[in-house]
């Protein structure tokens, strides 16, 4: 990517140095599709202080256990700070390296021997360029995973509030894109929240597998370090905080494909919401809004529209999200102690996938909190089909009279003549002599109210929020 920004460079009139290329890897898209946090820290800086931090905490653990004197630790801590070294030269190395873990220790060794020459001696030893890099890896997804953690939680708690707001307010069910029976705006929120919620508890069930050392050396058995290779990772694994595994994990990639299913199962979640969003946005139906604010949803060329454009966010991360996952899936037969490309495939992937995420999470917080909702409305959609999204109320309560197939048989009648009249259905039923000879007119009118015919839906607010608490809690 580097010719590129140079070209890019070029072409603005800059020059191609290393500060105007870090500001032009910045993407015209990158503020819509991830957040800034996110963004940061998969950054090139975020990627090589993850290895400089590893590279430091080994030279702590090997002079704890007495690997290495305890004098060479302060030079080669001083040199492990990102800042230090130029993303610019290292990109040109990685070319030809085949990683960024062996320019970076190479450029690392020097800093360390500007300063002492003895302390050189003793870095990056035992390990091997994928401890370096995986490692560094696994401490930016502890980052990540602090992230998700908290934007879910608020995600949750913006939900479980709007959910038990709008637990009485009814709007049309819709399946297969047609009316249905009424639900209430609670509900559906309550659904999202539900998945939030299962969400929450999967990235903490995870953890424990997904936050663990890599260290295991040229082909995994920590040959180098004789027997003082498990004290090492031990103390390693102490100095980093992360769990020592079962044993290096350099070519077993589960613990991140897992990882990546559930921010594919988390941008789903998302682009779930945003679907049925953007659908009751749409013109025709006009029910619930994304909040407005100045020049948001706007057109080039229509003064009037007001475009869904954090509901596109996260359809956008759920459509682009099974890819990654898919890609992560597919690398994961990897050759023997240390893979051939497959490996080399995750290396983008996983970082891309939390920066989608993330901008999803985003904009599901901006959407949520400020949503503009017009019962009006959505008691004027519930009245388009004249009363025929409440004929299974009826038909249910004819069935405890004259049998379930023959009140089947006769609502249907009674909706096809509604249908057909251009009438109400109350009209129709009211008018029919089997009908009114078992129920009443006030028992029609109860039934064909949509706010009487809401079943559990109450309920299902109260649960999802209770269970949000309680994870909260």
């Amino acid at each position: 990517m580097r010719w590129i920004r140079q070209a890019s460079a070029a072409n603005l009139g800059l020059p191609s140095n290393s500060e105007n290329e870090t500001a032009l890897s910045n993407q015209l898209f990158d503020r819509y599709f991830s957040s800034a946090a996110m963004a940061a820290l998969f950054s090139d800086a975020g990627r090589v202080q993850g290895m400089l931090d590893f590279e430091a905490a080994l030279a702590r653990a090997e002079a704890r256990v007495g690997v290495i004197p305890a004098g060479a630790v302060a030079p080669i801590e001083t040199a492990c700070h990102a800042e230090r070294y130029d993303f610019s030269e290292l990109a040109e190395a990685i070319a030809t390296a085949g990683n960024s873990a062996i320019p970076l220790v190479k450029a690392l060794g020097r800093q360390v021997a500007a300063a002492d020459a003895e302390a050189e001696r003793y870095l990056h030893l035992g390990a091997t360029s994928q401890d370096a890099m995986d490692s560094g890896l696994v401490l930016q997804l502890r980052q990540a995973v602090e992230l998700l953690e908290a934007d879910l939680t608020e995600l949750g708690q913006v939900l479980a509030l709007q959910a038990e707001r709008h637990a009485d307010c009814v709007l049309p069910g819709r399946t297969w894109l047609q009316h249905a029976t009424p639900v209430t705006l609670g509900m559906k929120l309550a659904g999202v929240l539900g998945a939030v919620s299962r969400h929450r508890q999967r990235l903490s069930e995870l953890k424990p597998r997904l936050l663990v050392l890599q260290f295991g050396g040229a082909a995994g058995t920590l040959a180098a370090l004789g027997e003082q290779g498990w004290a090492v990772s031990e103390a390693l694994a102490e100095e980093l905080g992360l769990a020592l595994p079962e044993q290096p994990w350099h070519s077993q990639r589960d613990r991140l494909v897992e990882f990546a299913a559930l921010l594919g199962l988390i941008a789903g979640s998302l682009g779930k919401l945003g679907r049925d969003l953007s659908l009751l946005m749409q013109t025709d139906v006009g029910e619930v809004f994304e909040p407005a604010a100045p020049g948001k949803g706007g057109s080039s060329t229509m003064p009037h529209k007001r475009n869904p454009v954090g509901a596109a966010v996260l359809i956008g991360a759920a459509t682009r999200a099974p890819g990654l996952v898919s890609t992560l899936l597919a690398a994961m037969p990897q050759e023997h102690e240390r893979s051939l490309g497959l490996w080399h495939a995750e290396w983008e992937t996983l970082p891309q996938l939390c920066c989608l995420v993330s901008g999803a999470l985003q904009q599901a917080l901006l959407a949520v909190p400020g949503l503009e909702v017009d019962a009006a409305r959505m008691r004027s959609n519930l009245e388009l089909t004249q009363g025929l999204v409440l004929a299974e109320a009826v038909s249910i309560a004819l069935a405890q009279r004259i049998g379930r197939d023959a009140a089947h048989h006769l609502l249907e009648d009674c909706c096809r003549q509604a249908a057909k009249e251009g009438v109400h259905l109350r009209q129709v039923l009211g008018a029919n002599a089997e009908v009114t000879a078992q129920l009443s007119a006030a028992e029609l009118d109860h039934l064909l109210d949509p706010a009487h015919y809401l079943g559990q839906a109450r309920r299902w607010v109260a649960r999802a929020v209770a269970e949000h608490r309680a994870l909260s809690s």
